[in-house]
């Protein structure tokens, strides 16, 4: 066990930042978590403990994934930036349960690498203290994947997590409050001060708590469709479904048609689609699929 300070105190990171030389990059959006107690309240909140296994993405020096490793049965973290992995060595040394993986994940085979360093009959659980600038495309694409994880905890921007977790009739509520909701029980759990970084961020930061669902809420008939048409939805909040649907189905179908389709459905073409529940939408994207 590592007698040393927490990684995650203002005095070590700074020792660590000297030490190394270490610069942060702006286009990793790198800011380092320096609190403790902040750090067992994501863990706790994420359901940690020596019966659960952890995915990492983006450790940096090792802040949240030393507390991981204290907590957890085992720790997998993803880091892009090379300059960190000597630094993640030296932090994490004193944990055999700890593999750090020198890849960007968007790009890495997760599915692969879960086969190779999990027991698959241990639950696998995401905590992450994820860059701003990318938060959407990592959780998108590992929920596409629909990887063999229980739930995700990640800090994120606090404007985007409430998106993430928005309910209709809100001002953040939108085709990725769907997107996300679609595949988990998303929760923001706990909003964190930009004091408990370095560097500080120009944002505050939410814990985002998402739940995997065992199937999605609503059936549809194709998937890629169903998101495309919720995004067309939207694509001018301002205007109604019929403006909306009129630009997205332009080419394929007329104002006449696209109406035909709403009386059917049951559904006002007046209607904004932060009005539509996600059933509402699953319903409308279904008759305009079979229409198409």
């Amino acid at each position: 066990m590592n007698n040393e300070r927490p990684v995650a105190t203002p005095s070590r990171t700074k020792e660590i930042l000297q030490k190394y030389g270490f610069s942060f990059k702006k286009s990793l959006g790198q800011n380092f978590l320096i609190d403790v107690n902040t750090l067992k309240k994501i863990l706790n909140f994420a359901g940690i403990d020596k019966e659960s296994n952890a995915i990492e993405i983006g450790p940096g020096m090792g802040a949240l994934t030393e507390q991981l490793a204290i907590h957890a049965n085992k720790v997998v973290a993803f880091e892009i930036d090379g300059r960190l992995v000597p630094i993640l060595k030296e932090t994490l040394g004193s944990y055999d349960n700890v593999e750090i993986i020198h890849q960007d994940i968007l790009k890495a085979d997760i599915r692969q690498v879960i086969a190779t360093q999990f027991d698959t009959t241990t639950p696998i659980k995401v905590v992450a203290n994820l860059p701003y600038y990318i938060t959407t495309p990592i959780l998108m694409k590992l929920l596409m994947d629909r990887l063999p994880v229980a739930s995700f905890t990640v800090m994120i921007q606090k404007e985007v997590a409430e998106r993430m977790a928005a309910n209709p009739n809100t001002k953040s509520y939108g085709s990725l409050s769907i997107a996300v909701q679609y595949y988990t029980q998303a929760k923001v759990v706990m909003t964190v001060p930009k004091t408990v970084f370095m560097p500080q961020p120009n944002v505050d930061s939410s814990v985002l708590h998402l739940e995997l669902r065992d199937k999605p809420p609503v059936d549809v008939k194709n998937e890629e469709f169903f998101f495309e048409f919720v995004q067309g939805c939207f694509a001018q909040r301002r205007k109604t479904l019929r403006n909306n649907l009129a630009r997205f189905l332009g080419e394929k179908m007329n104002k006449e048609e696209i109406e035909a389709v709403l009386i059917e459905s049951g559904i006002d073409g007046t209607r904004r689609g932060e009005s539509l529940a996600m059933e509402e939408f699953a319903v409308l994207a279904n008759r305009f699929y079979s229409s198409n």
